[in-house]
């Protein structure tokens, strides 16, 4: 299995009580990376941090992503605390509504938009600064958004939450070719469903759905999502910015 040397780099990592954030945090701390999970779940954080630490480089960080002024403090604190923020993974989301939109409450789209989209444009708003200001060894910075396989074909039932992934694949696009001169990459990955929390909202009829669509016939693993982040937040990857790379078992049809 590749390993990537991540010592003296420091993560935010959002989402870090999940499943997707659990991994990613594990994976990357194994390669030296110094880590902050960032939840709005205060006490499914600690315990993900607590599971992780054992002697690790791990600290948590109750945030809400959807505020702005809570984003911009939070970054401010990690950065008074590493010195340098080298890597940003874009990791929170909530799954919403799995209805039909005329049957859908507009408050709880809103705030899956919120979360899955402006949440990661504020922390991207945040996080960029810090990254442009300091010092290339030999790159500033690599952020990572987690999108989705729904973000790129859609799926019936879940208008908000592709809309919301959607949209994070052109925050990534527009950003990356921002920064595309200034030693900062931004990639995004659209996985397939996971057997992680949030997969346990669906009924199996929708999972048996998910799972015709796959051709591999499986979800993903949390670890194949790991890896994949890896990759994109280690100097190795030094000429992919503003590209979606695929976890979708042959799903994806572009």
């Amino acid at each position: 299995m590749n390993s990537y040397d991540l010592a003296g780099r420091n993560a935010i990592i959002t989402g870090g009580a999940g499943g997707f954030g659990c991994a990613i945090a594990e994976r990357l701390l194994a390669a030296g990376a110094a880590v902050s999970l960032w939840d709005v779940a205060a006490d499914r954080l600690e315990t993900s941090a607590r599971q992780l630490a054992a002697g690790s480089p791990v600290t948590w960080r109750q945030v809400d992503i959807t505020d702005g002024d809570g984003v911009r403090n939070a970054v401010e604190a990690e950065r008074a605390a590493f010195g340098r923020l080298d890597i940003l993974v874009n990791n929170a989301g909530i799954l919403g509504e799995m209805k039909p939109i005329w049957e859908t409450d507009p408050a709880i789209a809103r705030k899956v938009i919120e979360v899955n989209l402006m949440g990661a444009y504020l922390c991207m708003r945040a996080v960029v600064p810090v990254m442009r200001a300091q010092e290339a060894r030999p790159h500033r910075g690599h952020i990572v958004n987690v999108a989705s396989i729904q973000g790129k074909e859609g799926m019936p039932h879940s208008a908000a939450y592709s809309a919301s992934k959607a949209g994070l694949i052109g925050l990534t696009k527009s950003v990356g070719k921002e920064l595309a001169q200034e030693a900062i990459y931004v990639n995004c990955i659209t996985p397939a469903a996971a057997d992680t929390a949030m997969a346990k909202l669906i009924t199996p009829e929708r999972k048996a759905d998910i799972l015709r669509r796959i051709p591999m016939g499986r979800m993903v693993e949390v670890d194949e999502v790991a890896r994949m982040v890896a990759w994109l937040v280690s100097t190795d990857c030094s000429f992919s910015t503003g590209a979606v790379f695929d976890l979708s078992g042959g799903r994806a049809t572009y």
